[in-house]
């Protein structure tokens, strides 16, 4: 799987703090049963407190990535294959919030348009009725006409 150089890093960093264990997350505990992290719910909620970010599970994570990815145009059997996702169902989840961020886009637009009527959006026809691209080209038309004669 490939992954950034930043991620690279972070797992480098955790070999080298996991040194002397078979494993990437040993237990903290010598009284464990195994010898390895077996939840990571505590671990990360410890983690969120400590950096002071309001609690949000792993899962969220994954949806993040997904959509962020989705968002961006990436080809949705390759967000499939990066999530290690084999139920092209569940992708539409992702799928369904990339839509619905277009859909903001568009209402954010149209919003804007709202606000600056006067210079956003489509041309208004003046009093001189040469508003629009249409209009115009039906004039530019008659006018041309006009010239021939």
């Amino acid at each position: 799987m490939p992954m950034t150089e930043l991620a690279w890093q972070a797992f480098k960093e955790r070999m080298e703090e996991a040194k002397g264990s078979e494993y990437l997350f040993p237990s903290p505990s010598p009284r464990a049963t195994k010898p390895y992290i077996t939840s990571l719910k505590k671990v990360w909620a410890t983690t969120l407190q400590r950096a002071g970010v309001t609690h949000f599970s792993l899962y969220e994570l994954r949806h993040t990535f997904a959509t962020r990815l989705s968002a961006r145009d990436v080809a949705d059997h390759f967000v499939n294959q990066m999530l290690r996702q084999g139920d092209a169902g569940v992708f539409k989840r992702y799928s369904q919030a990339k839509l619905n961020m277009m859909r903001e886009a568009l209402a954010r637009l149209d919003r804007k348009a709202n606000e600056h009527s006067e210079t956003f959006g489509t041309a208004k026809p003046s009093q001189a009725n040469f508003g629009t691209v249409l209009v115009q080209k039906r004039q530019l038309g008659r006018l041309w006409k006009s010239w021939k004669l």
